[in-house]
């Protein structure tokens, strides 16, 4: 059996942080248990970035500016990309709520790192809705580049705990957060409110549960002891009595993925416009063909093989004989165009303002005019 890729062995290193900083969190007897957590998590999210742009072949390194054909070493080794560099080029817009998330929890632990060693409980009842959306986007982002055979869903429960779910439990919360030092709780309050109402909003950042206790004196014995309800399924009578429950504790909500044809998959068309909002320029069905011609994510149209894909970024529909893309091919194509001299480099060609049609930079040779609209804007048959 060959021996697994470097990068899969960072992607283990990875999910052990992961796994390490979840049981502190949950340790009520650990003294530092949530500076345990943003630790333990900032390691697993590094290792997982830098396991993602091994596989896609960035160079991570950093060069010495005094000579830029030598790399720029510390005790004999290559310095690396830290952790906020690797979010600013995983997420180019810093209206992203997962950039939003990660930022904070770097801004946060550059604050409490070997601090506030007595705040620790408060902390975690302050900003606990951030410290959720932290592993849950850590799981989505792990399972969404390297499948779901990684996935942390198998090490990790619902933990036991008593928190808001007694009257008692929710008062000794808000005494907690009362007691939280002056320098952190404006730390917290400075970022949220620089963030866009939709960010700050946004699960993705800050994830608030609600949990009801179910009165069940004669239990389904098929039934679990944790159940979900959607909210699509709500009628807007219980829609509104959830809403005016506010603040009163937790509730989960949490999408049930059924047996659905291509769910989760994209049409050529809407995989461009996504990829064109996320970055500064123009991006047309051209620049799509290019992309998975030169990223082999699929066979060229009338290949006896359709179906030869690479599942990680498109899948083929049999029955339309088709394509469809997943969200994961989207953020590959907003890393690999996100700046001009990225965008040259992959397609070999200056890119377009998407706002003025202007060409940044020198524009190609027998350059198309910016008023005249790509003549294959609208063929997502050969998407």
């Amino acid at each position: 059996m060959a021996p697994p890729r470097r990068y899969m062995q960072m992607v283990d290193a990875s999910r052990d942080e992961a796994s390490l900083a979840v049981r502190l969190y949950n340790d009520p007897a650990e003294g530092r248990s949530f500076e345990g957590f943003v630790v333990h998590m900032h390691l697993a999210w590094l290792y997982l970035l830098h396991a993602e742009f091994d596989r896609d072949g960035t160079d991570i390194r950093y060069w010495r500016r005094d000579n830029p054909r030598k790399l720029d070493k510390v005790d004999g080794e290559a310095r690396r990309w830290e952790l906020s560099r690797c979010v600013q080029e995983r997420w180019p817009s810093d209206k992203d709520p997962v950039r939003a998330n990660l930022t904070f929890f770097i801004g946060l632990r550059n604050k409490i790192e070997h601090r506030y060693a007595r705040q620790q409980r408060a902390l975690a009842a302050v900003v606990g809705g951030q410290a959720q959306a932290l592993l849950l986007n850590y799981e989505e982002e792990l399972t969404s580049q390297f499948g779901t055979k990684v996935s942390l869903a198998t090490r990790l429960r619902f933990p036991v705990f008593i928190g808001s779910f007694t009257e008692e439990g929710e008062k000794a919360l808000r005494r907690l957060r009362s007691k939280l030092p002056a320098a952190l709780r404006t730390f917290i309050a400075d970022y949220t409110s620089s963030l866009d109402e939709s960010v700050a909003g946004d699960p993705h950042y800050e994830l608030r549960l609600r949990v009801f206790q179910e009165l069940a004196s004669k239990p389904d014995p098929e039934a679990l002891a944790i159940q979900y309800t959607r909210w699509d399924n709500m009628t807007e009578e219980e829609r509104q009595t959830l809403e005016a429950i506010g603040k009163k504790g937790y509730v989960v909500v949490r999408d049930r993925k059924v047996s659905v044809v291509g769910h989760g998959l994209m049409k050529a068309k809407a995989v461009r416009k996504a990829v064109e909002e996320q970055i500064p320029f123009r991006f047309h069905q051209g620049h799509f063909i290019k992309a998975w011609q030169k990223l082999k994510v699929r066979p060229a149209k009338g290949d006896p093989h359709p179906e030869r894909t690479d599942e990680k970024y498109c899948t083929y529909d049999d029955l339309n004989d088709n394509y469809g893309y997943t969200p994961a091919y989207v953020r590959k194509l907003v890393r690999e165009c996100a700046t001009e001299e990225k965008f040259r480099a992959f397609f070999g060609t200056a890119p377009q303002d998407k706002v003025t049609g202007d060409w940044v930079g020198e524009p190609p040779p027998g350059a198309v005019p910016s008023s005249v609209k790509d003549e294959a804007e609208s063929a997502d048959d050969e998407g």
